[in-house]
């Protein structure tokens, strides 16, 4: 976690972009009814708030708060009350911290505060000093219709006439109110200090060039100057609402390798950048000098390839899942270790997402193909899932395909309103003949089911689910995946340990349909026998979720993606890895002599 007084060295400002006509600056003062755009933060419980989502309100209120500052704690009273008279108006009451200050001196002064009012925390101050903040406990109107500060100044009795005007529906007539309270310090910057050459293309190419490239999953590329330029408004305007990178975790909570946020102070130099007017500088243009790989596949030709049968996808029409099980037939008839595995859709546009299940020879796979627990023995082959990486084994870690097994594929596709046909490939690598890595990785879900499902209510923004597993023996965690449809809101995972502590292990704060990734911790985390993981997942049903289906629905548990899931899949290893060596010899030697026959 970077603290705040590091921040203070490193970071720099201006928000301001051309292309919306705003003009930002540290130390400069702000008339109300200035465009600030839309933005996204989290509070200090790590929750998100859009302000586009509160655009069925009048107004978004904020009291300016910050560690130890009288004026925040004087104003509160008053602040509170006006949030009673105003619950049913339209106008939501929040406090934001400007500097970023740290989560856990926040959440504790809130509770010194005693109030439930979130604290929205600007760890990167751009939104801060876009609104014009300038003092501890001056008061803050926002119109997230318009995206436009509407009133700003004095928490007291201008304020209160300020809301007044708002909630029936006149314009405010001192829009702007000076106040008394202590300065808030932003660092004095220059935008223009920040190279594209030395700064903002590093960003871009460690953060986004390999999907906006061409043949990315993206839908332009970011490739060149001239592309970054073009493109800079969009990229002010993701990286306000926490839109892009996709698939973001709460930076505070956990360790991960692939937490897909922008560091801070690189989403600082961006749009400082950007605020300066997105210019060139240097002799050399790094995207444009970026070579991606000749061919799809991400380390090299495969060692084996299993073909997925072609699929015929008509233009419109609801489709059930399909099936598939493919014999595994190795080269040389010799079971493998596999290292990695990629998949290879034939049709991103049609194909939703598959899951597998591998079952040794002689095996039947039952029902559908997916009954009973993985056997860890067995290799992960990765399935497809949007937003995906290809799967690579922890150092060490790998499980036996076997010749004459069987790959049971269950395939999710969406129709386009055009035919298509998708050819989907699995790419798989081993490791070297002989060479049998010694530690294998077990997963399990807290996941709900029918009959314990529990209907979403219609129109609710924030409905619970929660489940859990228990960790048998000491473990070591190393990711977690969540997995829900269009009403997925958030996910948390918590460790329950034995002694009776707990942490929040990951949060998923904005969770995404259309991003299913799997996160994974930067070092495994050794947890005790008896811990359990509680994942506690929430939905919302309301019209105000724009990918909703159809909030009047009572939702029910179901495969298709206007119905509802609830997975939290955990990845760990045992510590003792005795139980699965022996599993595994047994395994080899009995298909050998299985070949053998």
């Amino acid at each position: 976690m970077i603290s705040w007084l590091q921040k203070k060295g490193r970071m720099t400002a201006g928000t301001a972009l051309t292309a919306l006509a705003l003009s930002i600056g540290a130390g400069v003062s702000h008339a109300a009814d200035e465009r600030v755009g839309d933005f996204a933060l989290l509070d200090h419980e790590g929750y998100f708030h859009h302000m586009a989502w509160y655009d069925n309100n009048k107004a978004v209120a904020f009291l300016v708060q910050g560690n130890g500052a009288a004026e925040t704690r004087d104003a509160l009273a008053k602040f509170s009350s006006l949030k009673a008279d105003y619950a049913d108006q339209g106008i939501v009451f929040m406090m934001i911290n400007p500097l970023g200050e740290a989560r856990s001196e926040v959440a504790a002064e809130v509770a010194a505060m005693n109030t439930d009012i979130p604290v929205l925390i600007d760890d990167v101050q751009a939104v801060s000093e876009s609104m014009g903040i300038e003092r501890f406990g001056e008061a803050v109107i926002y119109d997230p219709k318009s995206f436009r500060v509407v009133y700003r100044g004095d928490a007291g009795q201008p304020f209160a006439d300020a809301l007044a005007a708002v909630a029936a529906g006149e314009q405010v007539s001192n829009a702007f109110v000076a106040t008394a309270g202590t300065e808030v310090q932003y660092v004095e910057r220059n935008p223009s200090d920040v190279s594209y050459e030395k700064d903002v293309a590093p960003i871009i190419a460690e953060n986004c060039a390999s999907c906006h490239r061409e043949g990315g999953v993206a839908p332009f590329a970011l490739n060149s100057h001239a592309m970054v330029q073009g493109w800079s408004p969009m990229i002010r305007e993701v990286m306000m609402t926490k839109r892009m990178p996709p698939g973001q975790m709460d930076p505070h909570v956990g360790n991960f390798r692939n937490s897909y946020v922008v560091p801070f102070e690189d989403q600082r130099k961006v749009l400082d950048w950007i605020a300066a007017g997105s210019r060139k500088d240097g002799t050399t243009d790094p995207l444009a000098m970026i070579e991606w790989p000749p061919t799809e596949w991400a380390f090299g030709e495969p060692d084996y390839v299993i073909e997925i049968p072609e699929q015929q996808i008509p233009a419109t029409g609801v489709l059930d899942y399909r099936y598939e099980f493919i014999p595994i037939n190795l080269p040389d008839g010799k079971d493998r270790f596999v290292k990695a595995s990629q998949y290879m859709p034939g049709d991103r546009t049609v194909l939703h997402h598959t899951l597998n299940a591998l079952f040794k020879p002689g095996e039947r796979p039952s029902g559908r193909g997916f009954v009973g627990t993985p056997d860890p023995n067995l290799a992960y082959i990765t399935p497809y899932i949007p937003g995906a990486a290809p799967y690579v084994e922890e150092p060490n870690t790998g499980g036996l395909l076997m010749d004459g097994s069987t790959i049971a594929i269950q395939l999710h596709y969406t129709t386009t309103g055009r035919e298509a046909v998708d050819a989907s490939r699995i790419g798989v690598w081993f490791y070297p003949e002989g060479e049998e890595p010694q530690e294998r990785m077990t997963g399990e879900c807290a996941c709900i089911f029918t009959p314990t499902w529990t209907n979403i209510p219609p129109y609710d923004p924030n409905f619970e689910q929660q489940a859990q597993i228990v960790i048998p023996d000491d473990a070591y965690l190393h990711s977690f995946l969540p997995h829900m449809h269009f009403r997925g809101k958030y996910m948390r995972f918590e460790a329950h340990y034995p002694d009776g502590s707990t942490e929040m292990l990951a949060n998923i704060a904005n969770y995404d349909y259309n991003w299913q990734m799997e996160y994974k911790l930067a070092e495994q985390k050794l947890v005790p026998a008896g811990t359990r993981i509680v994942v506690t997942g929430a939905f919302d049903n309301s019209e105000q979720n724009k990918a909703n289906p159809d909030p009047s629905r009572s939702v029910p548990w179901g495969d298709q993606s206007w119905d509802e899931m609830f997975f939290g899949q955990v990845y760990y290893k045992f510590v003792d890895q005795s139980r699965y060596q022996a599993q595994a010899d047994e395994a080899v030697d009995a298909n050998l002599v299985s070949s053998a026959q």
